[in-house]
């Protein structure tokens, strides 16, 4: 693949784990990692990831059309520019034209709930609640701002895939399993 600039969207509902494999992935390959979700941390000020991704949502700013054609056009520009690795709940959506794989993570909401309360140090019960209230908030946002439910990103997906019972690892090894398969020259 020398020379070949190198695409991966990784995508999935809240607390499914696209970050962490989507970095892991990145620092396997030498390549970049690309966030519009940590963009959403960064403008809350708040360390928890999903109390940061609310708080940003539930902004005027945050929900704005505006803003969230920003967060797409900065996604496509890491595409396009390539090598890299990206993870956004629409990822797929907006860069799978320049993308040489793209995922989708299944994950139930008890097993999201429970990775996501031990990232954040809050109890299962308020992660299934702030996970459940983001993706209602992300579903009723994209539906308004481009008219479609983000989940059927998994139908465009090249690889979906359940992590509910798979290790970090595991799920790292599958994801470059895939790219390696797709790619083969």
């Amino acid at each position: 693949m020398a020379g070949k600039k190198v695409v991966i969207v990784i995508s999935g509902e809240p607390g499914a784990g696209s970050t962490t494999i989507a970095k892991e992935v990145a620092k396997r390959l030498n390549l970049d990692f690309f966030s519009p979700g940590l963009l959403l941390k960064g403008l809350s000020g708040k360390k928890e990831e999903s109390k940061a991704a609310l708080a940003t949502l539930k902004t005027e700013k945050g929900s704005s059309k505006e803003y969230h054609n920003e967060l797409d056009r900065l996604q496509v520009e890491a595409a396009r520019k390539g090598n890299v690795v990206i993870t956004g709940k629409l990822g797929i959506h907006f860069t799978k034209e320049f993308a040489d794989l793209c995922v989708w993570l299944d994950v139930s909401p008890e097993v999201r709930a429970r990775r996501t309360a031990g990232r954040d140090g809050i109890t299962e019960e308020e992660a299934l609640k702030s996970i459940s209230e983001r993706e209602e908030i992300d579903r009723k946002a994209f539906l308004r701002i481009y008219g479609f439910d983000y989940k059927g990103q998994k139908d465009e997906a090249d690889l979906a895939l359940d992590t509910s019972r798979l290790t970090i690892i595991q799920a790292v090894d599958a994801v470059l399993s895939a790219f390696r398969q797709k790619n083969r020259s």
